[in-house]
């Protein structure tokens, strides 16, 4: 392990880890790392644009010219304001197909390297113990079953206020969209979605924020301990 500790956090879609990842970053006083933003940050900027937002040489091209700025629990690009934009159900499913790509994800690889600073880095995502921070010294794999994590994710729309998401969408539709990027994550060729073999399992269906934040908290704490 580097002199930097990282603490990875994955698992799939809605289920939780970056609202844990967030609090958990805070507790320690450690920066954070949303890697699914970059690639959302990817999709919109290519649904921004003119050209096919499949086209893999132009979103390897935005990927390697990302500048976003994470400030306060905000996302700047380009002099914009994002956070919200990046979280839409078109952007969403862009990132989802976005992240097949390998050369879209080499691109990304060394500017989600690069938040690995003192005093340390939560980092959460679908590959963060697997293929980005392979040496992190706490890994932890957040899962949910489908119907919870798409009752979540359906009030995280309706929180967010997307009236046109809400209107179209249905909890089943919801949920039938998230069984898709599941089966999209898990089955890509490159960095697909899985547990790393040395992480820790929690399934938050029945837990709530508090309980999983003070679980991942307490063996962060074992662990730095031993290797300070």
């Amino acid at each position: 392990m580097t002199s930097v500790p990282v603490i990875s956090i994955d698992g799939p879609t809605a289920s939780g880890k970056g609202t844990i990842a967030q609090r958990v970053a805070n507790a320690l006083k450690f920066h954070y790392l949303d890697s699914g933003s970059l690639y959302r940050l990817v999709a919109w900027k290519a649904l921004q644009g003119s050209g096919s937002d499949a086209d893999e040489s132009r979103l390897i091209s935005i990927a390697e010219g990302l500048a976003p700025e994470f400030l306060d629990g905000r996302i700047r690009l380009d002099g914009n304001e994002v956070k919200d934009a990046i979280r839409t159900e078109s952007v969403s499913r862009l990132a989802s197909k976005i992240a097949v790509h390998v050369g879209v994800r080499q691109a990304l690889l060394d500017l989600q390297r690069s938040q690995r600073r003192p005093p340390g880095l939560v980092a959460d995502g679908r590959d963060m113990g697997t293929i980005v921070f392979p040496d992190a010294c706490l890994k932890i794999y957040l899962t949910a079953s489908l119907p919870a994590r798409a009752a979540r994710r359906y009030k995280q729309l309706m929180e967010k206020g997307f009236p046109a998401t809400i209107d179209a969408l249905s909890q089943d539709q919801v949920e039938c969209e998230i069984r898709t990027r599941d089966e999209r994550d898990s089955q890509r060729e490159t960095a697909p979605l899985k547990p790393a073999n040395d992480a820790y399992l929690i399934d938050s269906s029945e837990l709530g924020p508090d309980e999983v934040v003070a679980l991942v908290l307490d063996w962060s704490r074992d662990i730095l301990k031993q290797s300070s």
